[in-house]
């Protein structure tokens, strides 16, 4: 039904409507003059040719004139804004009890505050590069294996100084009083008294300096052999400080990993909270509208709630994993940490056309426990070396002392002449310089010589135990390498598939809701769907994060090499495909 108002230009007609129903159309025309037919017809024909039609109906015109037009008119505008009134009347209510109903839908199945544990803490961005800068830092397990580094070369320098003397310097005073027994047997009563300062210490009647003030007292092969020692307990030190470093590594690493993977997971379980709050709504709208069931309801409900639980328990383990990485480091326990990596995406390291015979051989090569075993093992031969020559090896004493030496007793201070010893000399004075060398060599057999073999035969066994220990070191290495390697391959392969499962997930759940949106469908498929998706979803996210962190434990079961090693070029690249032999 169309309808035109107009005016004519020229006024003969005052009001004109054209309204055509069901084939029949219908002229009110308001005329100055009932016998103004044409000027109607005029009227109707510019109105059809005005709006692209411009064939002349044959039937179905009725021409009203003025006084029964004007009453149609006015019936007609009445009955129209009664309509229109009444229309957006029940729109605007309709509109309006919509958004109520949708306001108080969004607020009942909106997420609790509860829910956001970690709200009220710091957050402090990091990445991979920033976890490990802080290890030498910050990481007391580290610091501490580079003290024992200090501490055995503090111990091999005085290894090598022992082929320098001692020096001495001093004094001493010493004071008699009473009976003596002189080389004769004669007991002589006497009271003296004598003061040595100089280099060397314990000088005392006439017996020798006893604290030399320059002293050299040494085996010579004890004194060899320990500084070769030293030198492999520093090169031992120094590999444990590797093998500390390469451990703390990986586990700061697999820490931070975690952490990728518990934001992971808060981001999975928020997104699933969201979509089964969807559900939870429409369940809701269609059974309040008597479309659904108050079971279907109750059930999206229900799994709403396990998504809220789920939520809390991501927010836990994104703040338990946060601590751990921050322990690792030395920071604050209290300060969340944020992963700045948005999106878990699978890194390589070891590059994928390396074999694992040659990935052991590089193992064995690279890993710090090998050269720390070694350098232990160098130890033992270099102790069984000096037990062996220890009986041939002499003891030098050599000892140089120089300093005033004076004193005085009774007896030498009486008169001349008066007794035997009698000198008139001063009670106590007489100093004067003296100089003392002494120098002694010998050799040594322990407890007859047995101590000797016990020592020797001591050594062998532990040679032997660090053969042993070799061999128990290098197996758990390539047991590490070989299970890295699987895990590595197997990780990966899990890649694809986790993807597929994905895809076919999110294919099955937009299919659903879209039924359900229709109220085609049981709300129990969606929820179904829905909890595939997030099985996927999480299947895929530990997927990935496994297979980063078997990259990295394959990389730290290599020793960590440089990257020369890894690389290869593509030429050098051996083909994996089955090569079929022709036939002769």
């Amino acid at each position: 039904m169309m309808i035109f108002f107009q005016q004519d230009k020229h006024r003969h007609l005052d009001t004109t409507l054209i309204a055509s129903s069901q084939g029949v159309t219908f002229l009110f025309c308001a005329t100055a003059s009932e016998s103004s037919e044409k000027q109607c017809f005029r009227s109707f024909y510019s109105h059809r040719t005005a709006l692209g039609d411009r064939s002349r109906p044959s039937s179905g015109i009725r021409i009203l004139h003025r006084k029964e037009a004007l009453f149609w008119i006015r019936n007609v505008s009445l009955c129209l804004l009664m309509f229109l009134n009444f229309v957006a009347t029940e729109s605007g209510n309709c509109c309006r009890a919509d958004e109520a109903d949708m306001k108080s839908m969004n607020q009942d199945f909106a997420a609790p505050k509860s829910m956001l544990l970690s709200q009220s803490l710091e957050t402090t961005p990091i990445d991979m590069a920033g976890v490990f800068s802080l290890i030498g830092v910050q990481n007391p397990e580290f610091l501490a294996a580079q003290q024992r580094v200090l501490e055995a070369a503090a111990l091999r320098q005085l290894a090598a100084v022992q082929l320098l003397p001692t020096i001495n310097l001093g004094t001493n005073f010493d004071s008699h009083t009473g009976t003596l027994q002189q080389p004769t047997g004669n007991m002589l009563t006497v009271s003296r008294q004598a003061l040595f300062v100089g280099a060397g210490a314990s000088a005392i009647g006439a017996g020798t300096v006893n604290v030399p003030g320059v002293v050299w007292n040494l085996n010579v092969s004890d004194s060899y052999y320990r500084y070769l020692i030293s030198r492999q307990v520093q090169t031992s030190k120094m590999a444990n400080t590797v093998t500390v470093n390469n451990d703390v590594q990986r586990r700061v690493a697999t820490a931070y990993l975690e952490l990728v993977r518990a934001a992971g997971i808060r981001s999975i379980s928020w997104q699933a909270r969201q979509d089964f709050a969807e559900v939870a709504r429409i369940t809701k709208a269609f059974a309040k509208a008597g479309e659904g069931r108050p079971a279907d309801e109750n059930r999206a409900t229900v799994e709403l709630l396990r998504r809220d639980n789920d939520v809390i328990e991501s927010e836990g383990k994104m703040l338990s994993a946060s601590a751990r990485l921050a322990a690792l480091v030395g920071l604050d326990t209290a300060v969340r940490l944020v992963p700045t990596d948005r999106w878990a995406v699978p890194h390589s390291i070891v590059p994928e056309p390396i074999s694992l015979p040659e990935l052991l051989t590089i193992a064995a090569l690279r890993r710090p426990e090998l050269a720390e075993q070694r350098a232990e093992f160098a130890q033992t031969l270099l102790a069984l070396d000096g037990a062996k020559m220890l009986p041939f090896s002499p003891t030098v004493f050599l000892g140089f002392s120089s300093g005033a030496f004076g004193g005085g007793s009774d007896i030498a201070s009486a008169l001349a002449g008066s007794t035997p010893n009698a000198s008139g000399q001063e009670r106590f004075g007489n100093f004067q310089s003296r100089a003392d060398l002494d120098a002694i060599v010998y050799w040594s057999l322990r407890n007859l010589g047995v101590g000797n073999k016990a020592q020797i035969a001591a050594s062998e066994s532990r040679v032997r135990q660090s053969e042993w220990q070799q061999l128990i070191v290098l197996d758990r290495v390539r047991a590490e390498v070989a299970t890295a390697y699987v895990r590595v391959h197997a990780r990966f392969h899990q890649l694809s598939t986790a993807e597929e499962a994905i895809r076919e997930s999110e294919l099955s759940w937009r299919e659903d809701l879209k039924r359900i949106r229709g109220n085609d469908g049981l709300p129990i498929e969606v929820l179904n769907s829905q909890r595939l998706l997030v099985r996927s979803r999480l299947a895929l996210l530990n997927t990935i994060i496994n297979y980063n962190i078997a990259q990295f434990e394959l990389y730290h079961a290599l020793g960590q090499p440089q990257s020369e090693l890894l690389v290869r070029n593509a030429i050098d690249v051996e083909s994996t495909e089955d090569v079929v032999p022709s036939p002769k």
